[in-house]
């Protein structure tokens, strides 16, 4: 390899989400003599670190000196230098893994040790965004077989820390696949099962596709980017936590594509195992409830559908040593009232609290999904555990339990009572009397994030109507919340092509094809 060239570090203040890019004038000499092109890969050192980059040329001089090797924020974060520093670029070797990931690509079926080289390399930040999403789309093109998903899943977990506990008593967790908005179960289900004494170090992603996860809406009451070994300190303490899985290196890779589903919107079932059982093996876990929504619009949208992932997440659990209680749920409509961070730590808090305001669909399920994991005790009899999750509740535990959590992580400013919505608000009226018989989780999901949700907290969609409930003509049906007028219109324009809601003749309500264990 040629030797690299020097160049002073310049940062350049631009955010390229999980992607080392840098830039080079087009008139530097080095561009010139090494025949940098645009969206090159190269090679970059300083202070005995390493990266590899995606290079962009520019044209600005008021951007870049000639000698000036500019940095995103991603790359100077790696990297740790200053501004001024000598630092070095050249060509860079294309990845190990990029003959299995061309396999892949062409539809063929890879080993564990295919899949174990591309996990090393996209955790080592040695992929270009162009070849995650190529990763990303071959995976979800040519369906990975169970054999594959577990090899992946393996990969995963290899690449990241792990968390160890004692081994005297089950590690428990709750997590649910996603695509019904506002369904924020996990942040009940955590302090009532911490309260009983259960250890449960819940660790979760951003959002993908959707205006909120459990680790954005957290994030209204507490910091939820904790480093490896405060996590570990505060599960220890408190037997519990909320907490984004990235900071502490769980599970890498999965943050690293992640980045690169969410623009694409993709979410396929191999990757979706992959990414659930690798976080909750890295986070120590033993038990797991995992919580399928069966709907017209959810991700899972038919009992077919549902039963085959089932079965997927049941075969990777077995081969890795975790015990796994998959329930399919109802997911015809949202869970609570709050589409949006801010919105649905509102709907949390109020069941904490129990506030007579508070959205009772979510207490619910909440307490059901509790009971299922509190069952991993076996000191507790089969059918006990809804019971036992609410008198912890409505005793108080919870929401005790719940504050010391907050206050471990490092609690932030949020009234649950007034809580600090987007400044801007647009009511969806019906458009005729009768009962809503449907709401399309999707539709609604897709106005929330138009209005801002989850990068802008406070913005997102507050339901007033349920299925089942009479509406007249232009009674309100929803509030949007966002926080400019431009995100608002967005909103707005979606709405009134079609609000999301179906109004017609009471006993017409969208049916299940199945019958929910709740």
């Amino acid at each position: 390899m040629p030797a690299a060239a020097s160049l002073q570090a310049r940062r350049i203040g631009i955010d390229t989400w999980r992607e080392n890019v840098v830039y080079l004038r087009r008139d530097c000499p080095v561009v010139r003599v090494e025949g940098f092109q645009a969206l090159a890969k190269v090679e970059v050192a300083a202070n005995g670190r390493t990266i590899l980059a995606v290079l962009n040329v520019v044209d600005d001089a008021r951007l870049l000196g000639s000698r000036e090797l500019g940095l995103s924020e991603e790359s100077f974060a790696q990297l740790g230098v200053a501004d001024g520093a000598q630092i070095s670029v050249r060509h860079a070797e294309p990845p190990p893994s990029m003959w299995a990931l061309k396999r892949k690509i062409a539809g063929e079926r890879l080993g564990p040790d295919e899949f174990a080289a591309i996990v090393r390399d996209i955790t080592a930040h040695r992929y270009s965004k162009i070849e995650l999403a190529a990763f990303v789309v071959a995976t979800d093109q040519f369906a990975l077989d169970r054999d594959e998903v577990l090899s992946l899943t393996q990969a995963m977990v290899g690449v990241g820390q792990r968390l160890t506990w004692p081994q005297s008593q089950p590690v428990v967790d709750k997590h649910c696949i996603g695509g019904i908005p506002g369904n924020r179960t996990s942040m009940l289900v955590v302090p009532i099962v911490a309260a009983h004494g259960m250890l449960i170090p819940k660790t979760s992603s951003r959002a993908i596709t959707s205006p909120a996860g459990t680790a954005d809406t957290m994030a209204c009451l507490a910091e939820v980017e904790l480093p490896f070994e405060r996590l570990r300190e505060i599960v220890r303490e408190h037997h519990g936590c909320l907490a984004w899985g990235g900071r502490a290196a769980l599970s890498p890779a999965d943050d690293v594509l992640i980045s690169v589903e969410r623009p694409l919107s993709i979410d396929s079932p191999g990757q979706m195992v992959a990414s659930i059982l690798s976080k909750k093996i890295a986070a120590g876990s033993t038990h797991l409830v995992l919580d399928i929504p069966l709907g017209p619009s959810a991700k899972v949208r038919s009992m077919v559908q549902a039963q085959r992932l089932k079965k997927l997440f049941e075969y990777v659990a077995r081969h890795v040593g975790m015990t796994i209680d998959v329930v399919i749920t109802d997911g015809r409509q949202p869970i609570g009232r709050g589409i949006g961070p801010a919105l649905e730590a509102r709907d949390v808090m109020q069941v904490l609290h129990g506030d007579p305001a508070a959205p009772v669909d979510l207490r619910n399920k909440a307490l059901r999904l509790a009971g299922r994991v509190l069952e991993f005790d076996p000191d507790l009899r089969g059918g006990d555990g809804f019971a036992l999750a609410r008198d912890i509740l409505d005793s108080g535990r919870a929401r005790m339990t719940m504050a010391a959590i907050v206050a471990a992580q490092g609690a932030r400013d949020f009234d649950w009572r007034n809580p600090p919505l987007a400044r801007l608000a647009h009511e969806v009226v019906a458009t005729t009397a009768g009962t809503v018989t449907a709401i399309d989780c999707e539709r609604l999901s897709r106005i929330a994030r138009l209005a801002g949700a989850p990068q802008v907290a406070g913005a997102g969609v507050d339901l007033l109507r349920k299925i089942g409930d009479r509406v007249a003509s232009r009674e309100p049906l929803y509030r949007i919340h966002a926080d400019t007028a431009s995100e608002l219109q967005f909103a707005r324009e979606v709405a009134t092509r079609a609000s999301g809601f179906a109004i017609g003749e009471a006993g017409t309500e969208a049916a299940t094809e199945f019958a929910a264990e709740f």
